[in-house]
């Protein structure tokens, strides 16, 4: 996951990487002014929210165990959160067919390699056409998928203040995490890359890039 892909761009002085990112984010505005929404305008600088995760990115086979948990949280909310069970498919869980197929989670509707999140506020996750050539099916929102980061955080054993991450719980995720002896760690370390790619993109105003 990135974010400042514009601000980059220009900074390395691609001709041909600047031209796709201005495509794509032409495209983006189309579609949220075609759904009635605030168009977004990416930062030329990069911001001052800068992201605390150690990883640069994880396999994409985690992505989906944090969706399980996500899904579970939400299906069960009374229920504490079981590690997926060895030999067994996160994906395969009923609770992620559940909600996937109400086609409203910005975590879970979209693409696991390729695609957006805006920093804008809406409900339901965008549909692109084809015309409009973005990469990936779907387009969600930045706020959007913190929120549902912020909700599944008690499930993973993370603990926030006021709905955010404070450095002390970051250093004690991270240190755990090159441990690697929680039995969530796939869900955690990919909720923490999430986390953070979410938080600075809301703070600087800038996309959230899958790649």
């Amino acid at each position: 996951m990135a974010t400042h892909i514009y601000a980059e761009a220009l900074q390395d002085n691609d001709p041909e990487e600047l031209d796709e990112v201005r495509n794509d984010l032409r495209a983006l505005n189309e579609l949220l002014a075609g759904e009635g929404l605030p168009i977004h305008d990416e930062p030329t600088a990069v911001g001052s929210a800068t992201s605390r995760s150690l990883l640069g990115s994880v396999p994409y086979s985690f992505v989906h165990y944090l969706r399980r948990a996500y899904a579970r949280a939400h299906e069960y909310p009374d229920q504490p959160l079981a590690p997926v069970a060895e030999g067994e498919d996160p994906a395969d869980d009923s609770a992620v067919d559940a909600l996937t197929y109400m086609f409203e989670s910005h975590l879970l509707c979209h693409s696991d390699c390729e695609g957006y999140y805006v920093p804008v506020e809406f409900d339901e996750v965008l549909y692109p056409d084809d015309e409009l050539g973005l990469p990936g099916t779907m387009v969600g929102s930045s706020t959007g998928l913190l929120r549902e980061l912020v909700y599944v955080a008690t499930y993973l054993g993370i603990t926030l203040v006021d709905g955010e991450l404070p450095d002390s719980e970051i250093e004690r995720l991270h240190r755990e995490h090159a441990a690697a002896e929680h039995p969530l760690y796939r869900e955690r370390e990919t909720w923490l890359l999430f986390y953070e790619a979410a938080r600075v993109s809301v703070a600087n105003s800038t996309v959230i890039t899958f790649c």
